[in-house]
């Protein structure tokens, strides 16, 4: 089958999978769902079309795998997520699962110095939950036992959809891998995101997955009468807050590939004619070296405080979340980078601002990940879009990593 060939039943397989939903027209799939478990065995089928040995994992992964030159060595692991946020597209998580797939359909077994495994996590967006990154963190075992007490938001705990979809939720712990397993992992991801798009490039790839610290800000004034308390006597909790979120946009603004975000805010008592005496809001912020993003949220905490000692508003933050960065192996950026090179694109490097299985799986093996550019760089969005020609070129680029990826080129680990 020739690549053009190769992209179009990707791209039929895609749509195969986006039709397992369980509100359509729209496109939802959750863990442990009935469409999940429908999604598990299509994908199975295609694995054992492929040649790989398939199974279903004890947290629900689907997985596969294809021998080398000789049994029992080293994966590299290639795959992503078959689960979607709600009214999610059609390519996040599940483009990667299926390139993957026709590249070990295209590469067939008994050919490479290492062995080649295609997983599909079965939970990354932590939609019904609320815990992200179930599936891969279930591989690398670093799953915290007690997630397994989480409910959805009818009630079900996660131990009970586990039973429910035929699994041990005590046996959970089974589908950890060993990091001697592993040569690698190596996930094809769409961008979501429009710099492949503005730079007129089809693939490139990622440098590390940014690592993200998330603030709740409380900005505490007082209360007034809208009419009568003059605009100089003012301790406006709002127009406080609305300095501190423009201090956010520019320190963020100074930094490549530094973000900061104000995503939800909250004034009160919210009436017309009152001025707002508590303002609340978030801050998100990223970068892919964590040293970076700790000197921009040190340096946004200094700004917040210097906003309220000068307006006389008292100000409070509390971090909800801090997650290091995902720096990808140099040894797998460089291979990535030859062969986008070999298929006439030119190489470009660029981090994920968003997260993925690959961060989780980082605990046990190196990482690489090649983005394929798409439309508008809109995700988690029905308009999510790619086109064949993309589709395309991101098999071509995997399909040739594996086929040319050197082994001996990942560094040695340091004995004890």
């Amino acid at each position: 089958m020739s690549a053009p060939q190769a992209a179009a039943r990707i791209m039929q397989r895609l749509e195969a999978l986006a039709a397992l939903t369980s509100d359509a027209p729209r496109l939802t799939r959750v863990f442990l769902s009935e469409e999940h478990r429908r999604a598990n065995a299509l994908v199975l089928g295609w694995l054992g079309e492929a040649g790989m040995r398939a199974r279903v994992d004890a947290m629900g992964n689907v997985t596969g795998r294809v021998e080398g030159k000789a049994r029992g060595l080293p994966a590299l692991m290639l795959g992503s997520h078959l689960d979607t946020v709600r009214d999610a597209g059609r390519y996040d998580g599940m483009l990667g699962v299926v390139t993957a797939i026709e590249c070990a359909h295209h590469i067939g077994a008994g050919l490479l110095p290492f062995a080649l495994e295609v997983v599909g996590f079965g939970d990354e967006e932590g939609v019904r939950f609320g815990s992200t990154l179930l599936g891969s963190r279930a591989v690398a075992g670093t799953l915290d036992p007690k997630v397994l007490e989480a409910t959805d938001r009818d009630g079900t705990t996660m131990a009970a959809a586990l039973q429910a979809f035929g699994l041990d939720p005590s046996a959970v712990g089974k589908a950890a891998r060993k990091r001697e397993e592993l040569l690698a992992y190596v996930e094809l991801h769409i961008e979501q995101g429009p710099v492949l798009e503005r730079a007129g490039l089809s693939v490139g790839c990622v440098t590390s997955i940014n690592g993200a610290t998330r603030l709740q800000v409380r900005m505490q004034g007082v209360a007034g009468h809208a009419g009568t308390v003059p605009m100089a006597a003012r301790q406006d909790a709002l127009v406080a807050a609305a300095e501190a979120i423009l201090a956010v946009e520019q320190r963020c603004s100074q930094e490549q590939h530094l973000v900061g975000t104000v995503g939800r805010i909250d004034a009160s008592p919210g009436a017309v004619n009152v001025i707002p005496g508590e303002c609340r809001f978030t801050i998100d912020v990223r970068a892919p070296e964590d040293a970076r993003r700790r000197r921009a949220v040190e340096d946004i905490r200094a700004a917040v405080a210097a906003i309220g000692v000068r307006r006389g508003i008292q100000s409070g933050i509390v971090v909800m979340h801090d997650s290091p960065a995902s720096p990808c192996a140099p040894w797998l950026m460089q291979q990535i980078d030859a062969a986008i090179a070999a298929q006439g694109v030119a190489p470009h490097r660029l981090p994920s601002g968003a997260g993925h299985d690959a961060m989780a799986v980082a605990a046990i093996a190196d990482i690489g990940m090649i983005f394929v550019r798409c439309a508008g760089g809109i995700s988690h969005n029905p308009a999510e879009s790619i086109t064949m020609e993309d589709a395309q070129a991101g098999f071509e680029t995997l399909c040739r990593f594996v086929r040319t990826l050197d082994p001996a080129r990942r560094p040695v680990s340091p004995g004890p």
